[in-house]
C-alpha cells in the first residue's frame, strides 16, 4: 500500500522529507532520520517570548538580513498533477530587497501564493525551458497578479531556440494570443500595464552569458542538455554569494564547469527506472531512456555535486513520498556524501555567511494578496467593460438594481475619492 502525505501535515513533511541538509555525516550510509530533539528547536526560558530557534519558517514573519539570501521551493515535483507536489518553480530572495523566481511550472503559483509576498515584488520570471512542468503556471501569475494588485507589466526571460518558433519569445507571444479572450475582456475594466508581458530573449548557447545585471545581482545562462536543443541552466550572483539552479538538463560539462563555487546547486534527480515502471506507468524501455537520458539519475546527480562540491546541494524533479525518497537517495550517496536536501513544496534555505538552514515552510490554505507599497491601479477613463458585448447579449440582463442597490450606495459612500468624477 502506498503512503500519502497530507498537504496539511507540513511538518510532518519536514520529518519525512529527509533529514536533508542537517542531517549528520556520521549516518551518509543509512536511511535517515531527524530525531524528534532535534527537531525541537532551540530551548526555551521564557513563558511569554518567542520560541528561538524555529525548525519551520512562517513566511512574512522573519525580515531577511541585507546580508542573507533566501530559497524556497514553490514546485519540486513531475508534469503530472499531484495535490501535494507542484511543478518546478523556485522563488529566490535576496537582502536587497530583489524576488525572483525560477520556472513557473504547473500549479506552484497556489504554493508561491501561499506566501502572502505583494504581487508587485513577483514581476520577475526565468525560464530554464518551455515544457509545461517549467512555464506551464505562467497564466496564473499572470492573471492572478493583474486582477490582485500587480502594478506594472510582468517581465520574463528565457533561452531562444533552434528555430524562431522554438523560443520563448515566440511562446509568450502565441501565449496572449491563445489567452486573447482573457486578456481583451479584462483589459477593459482592469488597469492596462499589469497585463502586459515584457519578454527579455537571450541565446541558449551563451556561454556563462550575463542575461540580467540590477541592483548588484548578475544572473547568468549557460546551454542544458534536454529533449532538444534550447533548455539552460542559470546562475545568480549577489553579494558574494552565489545560486546555481539547473532547469531540467542531462548531466553535462557546462553545470560542472559553470556552478562550481555555488552556496546553494539545485539540480535534478530523477525517479529510478523501476520507479517510473512501477508508479508513472511508462513501459521499461520509455522508462530506462527518460530517467537516465534525458533527466539525471540519483548515481549521476550525486557525481555532479561531488565534482562541484557546493555548499549545499538540492535534489529536485521527483515525488518525494515515502515509497520514493529512500531509494533515490541512497542511489545519490553512492557517488556524493557531501551536505544534502531532497526536496519538497515549501522546502526553504536561508543562506548566511555562517550557515545554510533548511526548514519546512508552514502556510495557510486561504491566503489572500498582499497590499504593496503602491496602490492597486484603477482602470483607464475611457475602457469601455461593454466593448465585448453585442446588444443582443446585453439585451438579455435582468434587473437586480431593488436587489444590490442599498450596498452599492454604502460602498461607494465608504470610497468617495474613488468614485469622484474624472476630468
Amino acid at each position: 500500500m502506498r503512503i500519502r502525505r497530507s498537504s496539511a501535515l507540513a511538518l510532518v513533511m519536514f520529518v519525512a522529507g529527509i533529514a536533508l541538509g542537517g542531517y549528520l555525516m556520521s549516518h551518509q550510509n543509512t536511511r535517515p532520520f531527524v530525531p524528534t530533539v532535534e527537531a525541537a528547536g532551540d530551548k526555551v526560558t521564557d513563558p511569554n517570548a518567542p520560541a528561538p530557534g524555529r525548525y519551520a519558517y512562517y513566511p512574512g514573519t522573519e525580515a531577511l538580513g541585507p546580508d542573507e539570501m533566501r530559497v524556497i521551493a514553490c514546485g519540486t515535483g513531475m508534469p503530472s498533477a499531484r495535490h501535494g507536489q507542484a511543478a518546478t518553480s523556485f522563488l529566490v530572495e535576496l537582502g536587497n530587497g530583489e524576488k525572483f523566481l525560477f520556472d513557473i511550472g504547473t500549479h506552484s503559483m497556489g504554493n508561491t501564493a501561499s506566501l502572502m509576498i505583494p504581487y508587485d515584488f513577483l514581476d520577475k520570471v526565468f525560464l530554464s525551458h518551455l515544457h509545461t512542468d517549467h512555464w506551464g503556471d505562467l497564466a496564473t501569475l499572470w492573471a492572478g497578479g493583474w486582477t490582485a494588485g500587480r502594478t506594472q507589466p510582468l517581465r520574463v526571460w528565457g533561452p531562444s531556440g533552434k528555430t524562431e518558433e522554438m523560443g520563448t519569445k515566440y511562446a509568450i507571444e502565441h501565449f496572449l494570443k491563445a489567452y486573447n479572450w482573457d486578456y481583451q475582456t479584462r483589459v477593459s475594466a482592469l488597469a492596462d500595464a499589469p497585463g502586459q508581458i515584457s519578454v527579455t530573449e537571450f541565446d541558449y548557447m551563451g556561454m556563462n552569458q550575463i542575461v540580467y545585471q540590477e541592483n548588484g545581482v548578475t544572473i547568468r545562462s549557460f546551454p542544458a542538455i534536454h529533449s532538444g536543443d534550447g533548455p539552460i541552466s542559470y546562475s545568480l550572483e549577489w553579494n558574494g554569494y552565489k545560486f546555481v539552479f539547473g532547469g531540467d538538463s542531462f548531466p553535462n560539462k557546462w553545470f560542472i564547469e559553470h556552478a562550481k563555487d555555488a552556496d546553494l546547486a539545485i539540480h535534478e534527480c530523477f525517479h529510478l527506472p523501476e520507479q517510473m515502471v512501477k508508479m508513472y506507468n511508462q513501459a521499461p524501455p520509455v522508462a530506462l531512456f527518460v530517467a537516465t537520458k534525458i533527466h539525471t539519475s540519483p548515481q549521476a546527480f550525486g557525481k555532479i555535486m561531488s565534482a562541484i562540491q557546493p555548499r549545499h546541494a538540492v535534489a529536485y524533479h521527483f515525488f518525494n513520498e515515502e515509497e520514493t525518497r529512500y531509494a533515490i537517495y541512497e542511489g545519490v550517496r553512492e557517488t556524493y556524501s557531501g551536505p544534502l536536501s531532497m526536496a519538497t513544496d515549501l522546502m526553504t534555505w536561508n543562506i548566511t555567511r555562517d550557515g545554510i538552514t533548511e526548514r519546512m515552510g508552514v502556510v495557510t490554505e486561504e491566503a489572500w494578496a498582499v497590499d504593496g507599497p503602491v496602490p492597486a491601479p484603477n482602470n483607464e477613463p475611457d475602457d469601455d467593460p461593454n466593448a465585448w458585448f453585442t446588444d443582443e447579449i446585453l439585451a438579455g440582463k435582468w434587473d437586480v438594481s431593488d436587489a444590490e442597490g442599498q450596498m452599492i450606495r454604502e460602498f461607494m459612500e465608504a470610497f468617495p475619492s474613488a468614485f469622484q468624477p474624472q476630468n
